[in-house]
């Protein structure tokens, strides 16, 4: 028999203890052993639950026990979910998480503590939910040197754009739907912002390309600015919206970032809609291959964190491979440098004369309309930019003002 403990009763806690509970005799088969679900830490009080008995608020209740040797922390947040898992390595048991906060920030001390101690700490729940993605992509693609990982990250945004693609609600519209329905949160900044694929695509990156990416060191726009006009203008182009997380190996690290760009509708990740998340990983040898699913919920990313349970129970006296090594300065390179076709569009007193000043500035530019576009805007499609000779050439313009630029996946 082995003990398990729960770090955190939320709606991912929950459901962990829920699938221990109702699943446990086809969880020990897998397993080769009885889990036993031994404490639940959490400040809350769930009496009327028939496993009421199994909670505590002292945490060190759990550090101290010597039975437990397996702690899942669904706690959210860098503190004190940090200092706790931190505790739980250094006290011999192994770590199973869904923080995906925790792992961007301190994942490469973690991994190396876990292995200076000949323990497990792993989170397949931290990226995509019930998707699987680390595993193989340590695992099943290790023959591969991966060369791009791109994705849609993030659930609720993915929503939103895909309401007001399909059914042309405006962003509040569609962010306020979002929230009747529980897929954004009262303040859905994080999601919004970018910020939670930002925290996924630094795992997916650490582990694909070996060394730690920073969330600080990832460029990151989010979806606050997408209006229906960009919508309108994508389709124009043949293509959709998307908030992408994206990771490309260069020749002497990686380059990262998350912002919303316009995928061709033939993209792998083109089709995925709603509360789906999809992730595409480019290899030297297998080509492009993707995992699509939901990125959340409450049952889905708990089991995907039992079965991370089930792998560290079948390895107690053995590691997994899984790690990367601590952040490098230098190895994250500046997103600048990366070139993109863009969309622009501009607001001028004369489409024509505006049309004809972007062909001489940026050289072959396709021009793209709309139906019942505004009056007094032109847009194009420029070819591939860097940043910096983006800038350049927008400070030929001169007065033409710029309305909006928006990233072609390419």
């Amino acid at each position: 028999m082995i003990a398990i403990a729960i770090l955190g009763h939320g709606v991912v806690g929950s459901g962990v203890a829920e699938i221990l509970r109702h699943n446990a005799e086809g969880v020990a088969a897998k397993a080769g052993d009885t889990l036993q679900l031994k404490r639940i830490l959490d400040l809350r009080a769930f009496p009327d639950l028939p496993y009421a008995d199994l909670f505590t608020t002292d945490f060190q209740e759990i550090v101290q026990d010597e039975e437990i040797r397996i702690v899942v922390e669904t706690m959210g947040g860098l503190h004190p979910a940090y200092d706790f898992v931190k505790a739980c390595l250094e006290a011999g048991k192994s770590v199973v998480t869904s923080n995906k906060e925790l792992v961007a920030a301190k994942g490469d001390e973690l991994l190396a503590l876990a292995r200076a101690n000949n323990l497990n700490f792993l989170f397949e729940a931290s990226v995509g939910g019930g998707i699987p993605i680390l595993r193989p992509l340590d695992q099943c693609l290790a023959a591969n040197n991966v060369l791009e990982i791109a994705g849609i990250l993030n659930g609720t945004t993915n929503f939103m754009l895909t309401k007001m693609i399909r059914d042309n609600m405006s962003f509040e519209e569609a962010l306020a739907l979002a929230q009747k329905l529980g897929y954004a949160e009262r303040d859905p900044s994080a999601d919004v912002g970018g910020h939670d694929a930002c925290r996924k695509i630094c795992i997916l990156a650490s582990l694909a390309f070996g060394k730690h990416v920073l969330p600080e060191q990832v460029h990151t726009e989010g979806i606050t600015e997408v209006t229906l006009e960009d919508v309108q203008y994508a389709a124009a182009c043949g293509g959709v919206i998307k908030l992408i997380g994206r990771a490309i190996r260069t020749e002497h690290g990686v380059t990262c970032m998350v912002a919303p760009m316009i995928l061709p509708q033939d993209n792998l990740l083109a089709g995925v809609d709603d509360v789906f998340n999809g992730i595409m990983v480019r290899g030297d040898s297998v080509g492009d291959v993707a995992f699509v699913g939901r990125g959340a919920g409450k049952l889905p990313t708990a089991s995907a964190v039992v079965a991370d349970v089930i792998d560290e129970a079948k390895h107690l006296s053995a590691r997994k491979y899984l790690f990367w090594g601590p952040a490098e300065a230098g190895f994250v390179e500046n997103y600048r440098g990366t070139a993109y076709a863009m969309l622009l569009r501009f607001a001028c007193a004369s489409p024509a004369e505006a049309a004809t000043r972007l062909a001489q500035v940026f050289g072959e530019v396709r021009s793209v309309t709309v139906a019942n576009g505004a009056e007094g805007q032109v847009a194009v499609i420029t070819p591939a930019l860097t940043a910096d000779e983006l800038d350049t050439k927008l400070a030929q313009l001169g007065d033409m003002t710029l309305l909006r630029s928006l990233r072609f996946y390419n």
